[in-house]
């Protein structure tokens, strides 16, 4: 059963920075998501991206596989209907997405030597396509990033405590298309929590999305117009000890409609160390997990979410 309890909704231009970061920290204690409202993304991008994602997946299946992930690499690409299984128990997901990452240059060090989750993005021959989703992506990093600021003051932290960990982030732009489900049990997106630090989404207006309280009830994100989703990933939860607890959420369209969101997922650098934060650790406690570079924490991450034979 899927409860109506209305998610927190947090007001980035309200209050003074204390107030905000208090707000935020209060959120991601508890559920863990929440409607971002007044923030600096403009929504006439915001829609120029819904409208190139619907024009991405119109395409014919051949121009979409074309830009696949298997040969592009780098979590970069497509990626097809039933590609992914976020929750094996309930076999694949019913979805298709196209992946954008940090636009390198063809010589930049990193691409030249094909370090972890480095590649040149792929681009359909779409009119407008990439200067938008640059333009988004690069709106969407700024915003994250002065998220970021409120969650190190909340945590006692120096502000730019997370900006040196972001200079090159494994962030992903990932357009999503959910087709109509033919069962209304068919699962969109299986029960997951996400992998990195922050999540922002930004959904049309066919709701679908799940969230799991911490008692265990599953509560809708009903679309919020002007307003992102946004939750922690389990990066930021090791970071922070479980100071902060990511929440597992699903999609599940029982509208009898195709569905469109955006994701954009905020992941550290490759080489950032993700270690507990000392003042989130008990004075004479060991911290819960060990340290590891955040390359490989995704890149495990990822390689879970595969149907087994792919």
């Amino acid at each position: 059963m899927t409860l109506e309890v209305a998610l927190p909704v947090v007001d980035f231009s309200a209050g003074d920075a204390e107030a905000l970061a208090q707000e935020i920290g209060v959120v991601c204690r508890g559920v863990g998501f929440f409607y971002l409202v007044n923030h600096s993304v403009p929504q006439n991008l915001v829609r120029a991206v819904f409208a190139q994602s619907g024009s991405f997946f119109a395409a014919p299946l051949a121009e979409k596989q074309a830009l696949a992930i298997e040969r592009v690499g780098g979590n970069r690409g497509y990626s097809g209907l039933k590609h992914e299984a976020l929750d094996p128990k309930r076999g694949a997901d019913l979805k298709e997405a196209l992946n954008i990452g940090l636009d390198l240059k063809p010589d930049d060090p990193e691409i030249l030597s094909a370090a972890p989750f480095r590649r040149l993005n792929v681009w359909p021959a779409l009119t407008g396509f990439k200067e938008t989703m640059l333009a988004y992506f690069d709106a969407c990093t700024a915003l994250a990033l002065a998220i970021h600021r409120a969650i190190a003051r909340d945590l006692s932290l120096p502000a730019d405590y997370f900006g040196a960990k972001f200079s090159k982030p494994m962030t992903t732009l990932r357009l999503l298309h959910y087709p109509a489900a033919s069962a209304s049990d068919e699962v969109g997106a299986g029960e997951h929590t996400d992998y990195g630090n922050l999540t922002l989404l930004a959904t049309d207006d066919v709701g679908g999305l799940e969230v799991c309280t911490r008692a265990g009830e599953w509560i809708a994100a009903p679309p919020r117009p002007g307003a992102f989703i946004v939750n922690i990933g389990d990066c930021l939860m090791r970071w922070t000890n479980d100071v902060y607890v990511s929440t597992p959420h699903r999609v599940l369209n029982r509208s009898g409609r195709e569905r469109y969101s955006i994701a954009f997922f905020f992941d550290p650098d490759p080489g950032a160390l993700v270690e507990a934060i000392p003042s989130c650790v008990l004075p004479g406690a060991k911290p819960l997990y060990p340290p590891i570079l955040a390359a490989d924490y995704l890149r495990g991450r990822l390689e879970a979410s595969k149907p087994k034979g792919l």
